[in-house]
Formats: C-alpha cells, structure tokens, sequence
C-alpha cells in the first residue's frame, strides 16, 4: 500500500473510529495530510510532534501504541466479542482497520523522511538527518487481538484488576495492595468462608452478598482485597466504593453488566448515622428494587458493627409510637447480606498460639516466656488481642534489636 493509499484509508476508519482523535493517530494522519498537500514544512513540523509524542507517552513506536491501545481501549468490535455476539459487517470493519494501523506502525521513517525531502529544498538535508526516528514494529495481527478480546475482553478491565469508583468516575488501581494468602494469619475459617462464595461465582452460580464484621485490626480488608491474589481468580475485578458515592453505585452496576469478569464492589468501614442520605440507596442496591443486580456483580463490605447504623440512647428513648419497629428497620441493613461473617477479638489462648507463629514466620527467635509475656504487655497498651497488634508487637522487636 502507498502512503497516499494509507492516507486514504486511515481516514476511512470505521470500527475504531475513536482513535483518529487521540495525539498519536492524529499525529501520524497530519504527517500524512502534509506529505500528500505537498507541503514540506508542515511534514517536518508533524514528524517532529509524532516522535514527541510518542515519548511522551512511553512509546518507542507506532505499533507498540496500537498493540496497547487496541486492547486496553473500548471498542465496538471488541465490546461484541466479549458478549459472545457474531456480527459479520462490524468483524469487516474491524479486520479492515487493523490491518491500515498495521501498515502505518510497519512504515519505516526512512521512506517518510525521503518523501520529505523530496519536498524541502537541499538546506534542510541536514535537519533531516538528525531528526530521531521511531521503531518500525507490527507486534499485533486481526487474529491476536481476536484472541485476546475473547479471553480478556477490552478497555480498562482487561489491563487492570482493582479499581476505585468515586464521583461517578472509575479509576483504575496500577499496584493493588494485596496480600497474598500465605501472608494472612488467623481467621482461616473466616477466610475459607469469603474464598468459598468467590469461587462460586466465578463458576457461574449464584452467591450471596458478604459482610465481614467485627473488631479493628482483624484482618477484614486484607481478607478481601487477598482475594485477587488467589491465581485461580484472575477474572476477578475488585471496584472499592467510597461511601458518599453509594447514591451512583446503580448507574456503576448497569455498566457491569454482560462484561466477562466478575465484579466485587467493595465497601470498607461500613457505618451509618441514623439519619444518612445514602442508607436507603445501600438497602435497595442489597435487595428490594425492582431493578436486580447482575449475575457477575457482588457487594463485599467490611464493618466495625454488627448492625451498620449507628444508635444512640436518645434515639432509643423516642416518642414514636413504633419505636422497636423503627429501631428493627435501622438495624436489619446487615441482614440484607446473605453471607455475614465475624472476625472477633481472640482469646488469650488463641492470641499467644498466633504470636507464635507470625514470630516463627517473622524469624524472630526468643524465650517463649519472654515473648509471651512482652506480648501480653503491649496488647494492654494496645488494646485488642488481634493480628495487628500481634505484628506491631513484632515490629516493636526487629526495632530494638536494632537499636
């Protein structure tokens, strides 16, 4: 294909229209514009943006900007293989468009500068032998990105894992935190729990809704932010939903639905006042609107209380005339989570058994007495026998040792 004839095309794009208006594309197609109007000056000018651009973005060529932006951005054609949908005119489209940035990311700069050239009088042979030049690489084919839309599906959820749902806005997580199993110690009943739901629907079949409550510092979080560490749960997708966004989550759900991965919507340190705008919005999202919630979405929370809406004796003391009804309808939110699981304070038998071992784990070698005895110390200045306390406890001894 000529340059002209690649000009042409480009600027037929069809399936991935989209990305003509992004600085790369659109670069390239103005370097082109000015080749074919004969224009040299305006050919170097866009040669030179094209390479700062392409830096700028991380990029050391064309074709490894297509191979990511054809995978990582929304398109109509990669929408429709995600859903399972055959559609022979948008397949076309695609396969047609493809094969142009295929093309455009294997022209060598060598032919572009030349055409330049033959444009430019000889005063700028010089300027165009030093301008930089770009990789000439087609690292993708119609059929690679076929394959991978249909393993991976397209857009941010098929480069990300975690996100963050905020004013409307999904935004993505690069470095999750999350820990590995292996580094969570204590609560496996609990965690076998959360690991058993996971796993059932991410095979298809239907689970409930998950509260993990109880005291501070027992591992709630990591527990679930843990589970996209599991290997066997790479299509899991975790979305942390701040509280104030709550009221937009159903316009977040819709979006989810019919994508190929399996969707926790994460809400950590659940409480509510009494009197919260966005209790009700969390009620119908749980259950009771008419609207269901999809077979790839769950809610996972985490909470200090067993019954999420805060109470005061004053409140208790109303003059309502129904007043237990009143006080039962605050209190049942949690019931509204089909899976509720405690993470309670340990005993002090249970407490020195996982010292022991975050201390093994740890390499710390000392007195079982002693080690005993410093922990039981530090949980009173530190109230709550968990495994918070126990690790801080263990870090307060790598500290001294040396010191």
């Amino acid at each position: 294909m000529t340059i002209e004839g690649l000009r042409w095309t480009l600027h037929g794009t069809a399936a991935y229209r989209h990305l003509l208006h992004q600085p790369v594309p659109a670069a390239a197609l103005a370097l082109l514009d000015g080749l074919s109007a004969g224009c040299g000056d305006s050919a170097i000018e866009h040669y030179a943006q094209l390479f700062y651009t392409l830096a700028s973005e991380g990029y050391s060529s064309l074709g490894s900007w297509f191979w990511d932006a054809l995978r990582y951005q929304e398109a109509p054609y990669p929408i429709c293989l995600e859903q399972g949908r055959e559609d022979p005119l948008l397949e076309q489209a695609a396969r047609r468009d493809i094969e142009a940035f295929r093309q455009l990311s294997g022209l060598a700069c060598n032919a572009i500068l030349e055409q330049i050239k033959a444009l430019t009088s000889t005063n700028c042979d010089a300027v165009l032998e030093e301008l930089p030049q770009w990789q000439a690489e087609v690292p993708f084919t119609f059929e690679s990105l076929r394959d991978f839309y249909q393993a991976n599906g397209a857009g941010l959820f098929a480069r990300y894992r975690a996100f963050v749902w905020t004013e409307s806005t999904l935004l993505p997580i690069r470095h999750p935190d999350s820990p590995a199993p292996e580094e969570l110690i204590g609560y496996e009943r609990q965690r076998s729990q959360v690991i058993a739901n996971t796993k059932a629907i991410l095979e298809g079949r239907p689970i409930n809704n998950v509260l993990l409550y109880g005291d501070s510092g027992t591992g709630k979080s990591a527990t679930v932010k843990s589970l996209l560490s599991i290997p066997e749960f790479f299509n899991l997708r975790l979305i942390e939903v701040q509280k104030d966004a709550l009221e937009t989550l159903p316009r977040l759900i819709r979006s989810l639905e019919g994508r190929r991965q399996i969707f926790l919507l994460f809400i950590d340190d659940l409480a509510f006042d009494q009197d919260d705008k966005v209790y009700s919005a969390l009620k119908t999202i749980l259950e009771g609107g008419l609207e269901g919630r999809p077979a790839n979405v769950a809610v996972y929370a985490t909470s200090n209380r067993r019954h999420l809406v805060r109470q005061t004796f004053s409140a208790r003391a109303g003059d309502e005339v129904d007043l237990r009804e009143t006080i039962s309808e605050k209190t049942a939110l949690s019931e509204r989570f089909g899976l509720r699981i405690p993470y309670l304070t340990l005993d002090k038998a249970d407490f020195l058994t996982l010292v022991d071992r975050m201390a093994a784990l740890g390499g710390i070698e000392m007195d079982l007495e002693e080690l005993h005895a410093g922990a039981l110390k530090w949980e009173m200045h530190h109230p709550g026998r968990t495994p918070r306390t126990i690790k801080q406890f263990l870090q307060s001894l790598t500290v001294t040792s040396h010191g």
